[in-house]
């Protein structure tokens, strides 16, 4: 059986004190690690948007549509589907089972397992959930229920792309807000697939879903019984753990749930910390630190790309048809959602945290970082192209006209974020100057070692 770690005392504590703290350094060098990953995987994800882009507006579009809706599969088990499908439903799964491990592990053993950490990431995920899906409701009263259905699209916040803005404008922003936009990206992830498995689900066959959990459970009770096992050896995880994973996903696939909930399910039953078997919680990183640092590449460099190459292709139709897209109110709702409704929800969030408990921000923080920060949770993207296609239907006008709104208002939450966050540079350059002091040369940096 896993073992749960240590709770320090302090931890328990009601006292919330400085919101944004910088928390532990070992957490801060494996956050700065996702994020240089990320960033490159940012990269990847944008010349796929691009190429897809191009090829769907050019004379290449009808050999783009043939292979995106080319089929293949097993059709007696429901996996007769086309690339663009398997792209959703297969490959998406990969990132929402890291979703499913970052987000357990932060609050079984990393520094949001405290209440006082992690009540401003939560909250400011809920709020950012809330208000863009209440003002895109709002736009799109009039347009009927068809054009409501996509009331979620403008929920989710992309991290991939966020942190590649981070990179481009050259924004060293401090460790605690680049742990808050994680972590707040993936408990906007889980709120997404949540949203998908009650809003997006139609018919459902309990027989199917009944039957996914007995390899769950199977897969439960060996990445627990026998961690440092898969741990220690990769090709193990690959033969045992990874099928055993695919039954689940397929099916969860064929009841009718989408099989993107299979990923964040599987996540959540890898244990986080070490087993008395395999040391304990001192003898090294737990099954789910492992198993995320070896798929990560995977996801960011190759899953997340992929599918954004199927899902972006959309044939604007020249100026005409980019003046019809925008004029859309499912498109409107979407831009003023994620440009507007996100930063609101996140700062709203914060502001009541602030309030509720007394908390105060970190003395080197200021609240145009908070701003920045949450204009940067305006860059949605994978999880709203997954939510539109759902919505609406891949191909339909709505769909397009919503898959044009993202990337537009992404655009224009990067670019406010950009001239915010840039402002704030020599700032930040200060705050990573202390961040880096090592006076008394223990390798641990003079900050982290202070209690804040």
């Amino acid at each position: 059986m896993s073992q749960s770690p240590q709770i320090p005392p302090s931890d328990r504590s009601s006292d919330f004190g400085p919101l944004f703290r910088r928390g532990g350094y070992a957490e801060f060098l494996r956050i700065s690690a996702i994020l240089r990953k990320e960033t490159v995987g940012g990269g990847i994800l944008l010349l796929a948007t691009v190429a897809a882009l191009i090829m769907a507006n050019t004379p290449l579009a009808d050999t783009y549509f043939a292979a995106r809706d080319f089929k293949f599969g097993i059709e007696s088990l429901h996996l007769n589907l086309s690339v663009g499908t398997w792209a959703a439903d297969g490959l998406l799964a990969v990132f929402f089972f890291l979703a499913g491990l970052e987000l357990k592990r932060e609050f079984v053993a990393g520094d949001l397992r405290s209440v006082n950490r992690a009540i401003v990431p939560v909250a400011a995920a809920v709020g950012g959930v809330i208000v863009p899906a209440l003002i895109f409701t709002l736009i799109n009263l009039n347009g009927g229920r068809e054009a409501l259905r996509g009331w979620a699209i403008p929920t989710a916040t992309d991290i991939a792309f966020a942190v590649a803005v981070l990179a481009v404008i050259g924004s060293r922003l401090p460790a605690a807000l680049r742990i808050f936009l994680l972590t707040l990206a993936v408990v906007d992830d889980l709120l997404a697939i949540a949203i998908i498995a009650f809003f997006y689900t139609s018919e459902i066959s309990f027989l199917l879903l009944f039957l996914a959990f007995i390899p769950l459970a199977l897969y439960w009770i060996l990445s627990h019984k026998f961690s440092h096992f898969f741990g220690t050896r990769a090709w193990a995880a690959w033969t045992i753990l990874l099928p055993l994973g695919f039954i689940v996903w397929a099916l969860v696939h064929g009841s009718g749930v989408h099989a993107t909930v299979a990923g964040v399910l599987l996540g959540f039953a890898v244990p986080v910390v070490r087993s008395r078997r395999g040391g304990g919680p001192d003898a090294g990183p737990g099954l789910a630190e492992t198993l995320e640092h070896r798929l990560r590449p995977l996801s960011s460099g190759f899953a997340i790309p992929i599918f954004a190459f199927f899902s972006a292709g959309v044939a604007i139709g020249g100026a005409e048809g980019m003046l019809r897209a925008i004029t859309d109110p499912v498109a409107i709702g979407i831009v003023v959602a994620l440009v507007v409704g996100k930063p609101i929800g996140v700062l709203l969030a914060t502001w009541i945290v602030t309030k509720t408990t007394k908390a105060t921000l970190d003395p080197d923080l200021a609240w145009i970082d908070v701003t920045g920060v949450a204009v940067l949770a305006g860059v949605g993207f994978t999880v709203s192209l997954l939510i539109s296609e759902l919505g609406y239907g891949q191909g339909s006008p709505h769909d397009d006209h919503a898959k044009v709104a993202i990337l537009v208002g992404s655009l224009l939450a990067a670019l406010l974020a950009a001239v915010i966050l840039r402002g704030r540079n020599q700032h930040y350059a200060e705050v990573a100057e202390k961040e880096a002091l090592d006076a008394n040369q223990d390798g641990v940096p003079d900050v982290f070692e202070t209690k804040n």
